[in-house]
């Protein structure tokens, strides 16, 4: 876990989520049972040891990014999972206007979106990482010239 960074935390959570939630199992992870008591301190920790300490409002945007990828990970990977009650109501909705697919054929035209939202937010935690860096080094930048200052 040495090399555990938060972008990296996250990303491995995303697709265990989506995972799980395609294959229908969308109670076994959550806000309640993982993100809060065991996520969030998880990506504070990670975020500290990769970045620095960090100001509250930036562990304040830590806590919200872990719970936006439980959201994007429950969101885009139960509606792959046939028997979601969405994709049942897709196809009901088809039905009655002509249009009669089975289950499975509407859930695999989910995959390409779970696809694509997987990466999408994998590619803002990353993002999210790169920016928290820079407002760290820009604070210490900042707090090292007022040092200056003050030393003169």
């Amino acid at each position: 876990f040495r090399r555990l960074t938060l972008a990296k935390l996250l990303t491995g959570y995303l697709a265990m989520r989506q995972g799980l939630s395609m294959i229908g199992l969308t109670n076994v992870a959550g806000h309640a049972q993982t993100v809060r008591p065991l996520l969030a301190p998880m990506s504070e920790a990670a975020a500290a040891k990769s970045i620095g300490d960090l100001a509250p409002a930036q562990r304040q945007r830590v806590l919200a990014m872990s719970a936006a990828t439980d959201n994007v990970g429950l969101f885009f990977g139960e509606d792959v999972f046939l028997a979601f009650g969405g994709v049942l109501l897709i196809q009901g909705f088809l039905a009655q206007n002509g249009h009669v697919f089975e289950p499975l054929q509407i859930a695999l035209w989910a995959l390409p979106t779970a696809i694509a939202a997987f990466a999408i937010h994998a590619l803002r935690l990353s993002l999210f990482q790169r920016r928290l860096r820079r407002e760290h080094a820009a604070a210490a930048a900042a707090a090292a010239t007022e040092a200056t200052r003050a030393a003169d």
